[in-house]
């Protein structure tokens, strides 16, 4: 893997070439867009396209036979072909789309996406298609509701951040006649982990001390002996019965089971290549907390204490998707 990291991913089928870069200046990207003039694109579908060759046709026969009911025909056919134009592109004005979430995934699957469709007035909005390029779509309306969450599914690559691309909404309500869409740029992303490669063993996973070991903890109930009298101990815990059968002065020492935890360590794994690595201790993360078992994580500069949970997952599973990245991968 000798090509360097990149810090987004893109969807291949996003805007791209001049088209994209002019895109980039007009809708720029941001967590939440209104769609307005500048941001809304119409031209006739094939249908429409379809439309406009039979009026032409009825036109020219009109203009040939000078027939009056031809030309009725005709210029009623413009009229609605105009007014299709207007509420085409009202179906799409004043809707405003907010950025909301994205799930993590690894590597193969496909994250969700999650959006707040929203409309602007009291107008209604119909046959809404919102698709991220190579991903799923969907289909809303806004007729007695301001607003509508969404959730579209999008397969993500390589580990690190991955972006979806521009997102892609169209509509032509009312009759098909002509086509209103837009490209808008949520800046919404999805941590993608690494992923998950099995190896027999993890060389110095395990923590210093083993499981059982006793732990010196302050205030605890488990009484684990005597030891000698020290300037500051608390009398509460001095042996006063020993002292009266005239013992030395004493005091009384408790202690509490440490648990077994486990080190995710970069070290461990000497001479492998770096995406290796991370596989591997993406899949050791993985089997401790399977397993119920603390285990913490050290990379170069990065260290997470033993724990265990969802939260202790996450973390750990961010900083191996994270590690490195915008540098050269090796």
């Amino acid at each position: 893997m000798g090509a360097a990291a990149e810090v987004t991913q893109r969807t291949p089928g996003s805007p791209g070439g001049r088209f994209g870069r002019w895109l980039e200046r007009r809708i720029p990207a941001a967590r939440s867009v209104t769609l307005d003039q500048r941001r809304i694109f119409i031209f006739p579908s094939l249908p429409g396209l379809f439309f406009l060759l039979l009026l032409l046709l009825i036109l020219l026969t009109a203009i040939n036979y000078q027939n009056n009911m031809a030309y009725a025909v005709a210029f009623l056919l413009a009229t609605l072909f105009i007014i299709a134009i207007l509420h085409t592109y009202a179906n799409l004005a004043g809707l405003s789309l907010h950025a909301v979430s994205a799930t993590s995934a690894f590597p193969g699957q496909q994250s969700e996406f999650t959006l707040r469709l929203e409309r602007g007035r009291r107008a209604s909005h119909f046959g809404l298609r919102l698709a991220w390029p190579g991903g799923s779509d969907t289909q809303v309306s806004l007729v007695d509701r301001d607003s509508a969450e969404l959730a579209l599914f999008v397969p993500v690559g390589t580990r690190g951040w991955h972006h979806p691309g521009r997102l892609l909404l169209e509509s032509s309500y009312p009759l098909g006649l002509l086509r209103c869409w837009t490209w808008v740029d949520l800046d919404l992303r999805a941590l993608v982990y690494p992923q998950p490669l099995a190896s027999s063993v993890l060389p110095g996973g395990s923590s210093e001390r083993p499981e059982g070991a006793t732990v010196p903890v302050s205030g605890s109930d488990d009484f684990h002996g005597f030891r000698e009298y020290r300037r500051g101990d608390s009398l509460r815990q001095v042996y006063w019965k020993g002292l009266a059968r005239g013992l030395a002065l004493q005091t009384k020492h408790y202690a509490a089971f440490a648990d077994h935890s486990a080190w995710l360590d970069w070290e461990a794994f000497p001479g492998i290549p770096v995406e290796q690595r991370l596989s591997h201790l993406c899949y050791w993360a993985l089997q401790y907390e399977r397993g119920g078992e603390d285990y913490g994580l050290r990379l170069p500069g990065t260290e997470i204490a033993p724990a265990r949970g969802e939260a202790q997952l996450a973390r750990v599973l961010t900083a191996l998707a994270l590690f490195r990245i915008g540098e050269q991968r090796q």
